[in-house]
């Protein structure tokens, strides 16, 4: 089993690569503005997605001008705001995004799209990012599947905007 979660987690992480490079640059770019601006990037994790935010602020290598989102009242538009959560309907995702959209505060999502034409993040989100997640990874022997580490590829997702992020922010120096 976990052979095969090696080789699935390979391949989800390649499929990110392939199908969102574009996304992760752009959203760097929108991510970016913030502390070449006067502005701060806030970063929200909704449940397990908690782990991007900590990973941003008290990792090894945090990211510079990153701070905990707390509340949409407090922010301009030289922020920027980064949503991760485990699917792009998320409740909560979504009545904070709709509150950003009427503040006209740019913002990038990290999520799975499990509903592309239902109400969605990527419908609302400046920038979406798919995690390309939205069901587990193994198949069992009764037939259910298992293995579901969408944390595990909003992590692989938030470090390639880290280091676009600091890429674009040191050109700009």
């Amino acid at each position: 089993m976990q052979k095969m979660f090696t080789t699935q987690l390979a391949g989800l992480f390649k499929r990110i690569f392939d199908k969102e490079e574009l996304n992760i640059e752009d959203g760097a770019r929108l991510l970016a503005q913030a502390p070449v601006g006067e502005g701060s990037i806030y970063i929200k994790g909704f449940k397990e997605m908690e782990g991007v935010v900590l990973e941003a602020l008290e990792g090894a290598e945090p990211l510079k001008s990153a701070f905990p989102f707390e509340s949409a009242e407090k922010l301009t538009n030289a922020d920027r705001v980064l949503l991760v959560t485990r699917f792009a309907d998320d409740e909560g995702a979504l009545l904070l995004s709709e509150n950003l959209v009427e503040k006209n505060i740019p913002f990038v999502v990290i999520a799975g799209d499990n509903k592309p034409q239902g109400n969605s993040l990527a419908n609302l989100a400046d920038v979406f990012i798919q995690t390309c997640l939205v069901k587990p990874l193994l198949p069992t022997e009764d037939g259910s599947r298992v293995g579901f580490p969408s944390l595990m590829a909003a992590l692989y997702i938030y470090f390639s905007l880290k280091f676009s992020i600091e890429d674009i922010l040191e050109e700009y120096e």
